[in-house]
């Protein structure tokens, strides 16, 4: 994987060099995690990973559990920034158990490429910063992580995806299925081609 190495890109979170690699493909224990993070520790991974038993909210179906962005696991209230210049195209609050929470959705121009970011699981906040159509440069403040009782309810961390496509919306999937995977890896790259090696 080539990572794209324009000065425009900025870390999507402070200490992002900080980030221990956190692998959920052998199971997802949140209590670990959450201990983790409250201890000061700052983890991230998870592009293109299966994950057995952490997607058991209804609206997953059973059968998604492959990971089509980047998770950054750090404490709630960390700002999460602009990768690049860009516009605020949609926002919502996913509230139900297991979604979202707070997500924002950017969209960017990069090397003459229109490409589109999800930030999910941010504070309720978040979307009062960021609104429909207001200009970020690269650097700027999206928004900032939120608790569990505003992001979903898991541990605080942001979900990071890219979506070649416009989603329409401020939602992506950000797990599929085994017989959508080929397919959504086509629609939603590695985050790391931008972001660099941040795992």
């Amino acid at each position: 994987m080539d990572f794209i190495k324009k000065t425009s890109i900025h870390p999507v979170i402070a200490h992002h060099q900080e980030c221990e690699a956190l692998d959920l493909s052998k199971g997802y224990d949140p209590v670990q995690i959450t201990s983790f993070i409250e201890l000061g520790g700052r983890a991230a991974g998870g592009y293109n990973e299966k994950r057995p038993g952490m997607y058991v909210a209804a609206h997953f179906g059973n059968l998604r559990n492959i990971h089509m962005g980047i998770d950054f696991w750090a404490p709630a209230g960390e700002t999460v920034f602009a990768i690049a210049e860009g516009q605020v195209v949609y926002t919502a609050n996913h509230a139900s158990e297991g979604n979202y929470g707070g997500t924002v959705v950017l969209k960017h121009r990069i090397q003459e490429k229109e490409i589109f970011a999800l930030y999910g699981h941010l504070s309720y906040q978040s979307l009062e910063k960021s609104v429909p159509g207001k200009a970020l440069l690269a650097g700027d403040t999206v928004g900032w992580l939120g608790e569990p009782a505003e992001n979903g309810n898991w541990p605080p961390h942001l979900h990071f995806q890219l979506s070649y496509q416009d989603p329409g919306e401020a939602d992506m999937p950000g797990v599929v299925s085994e017989d959508d995977r080929q397919r959504a890896l086509k629609i939603y790259p590695d985050p790391r081609i931008f972001l660099g090696p941040v795992y």
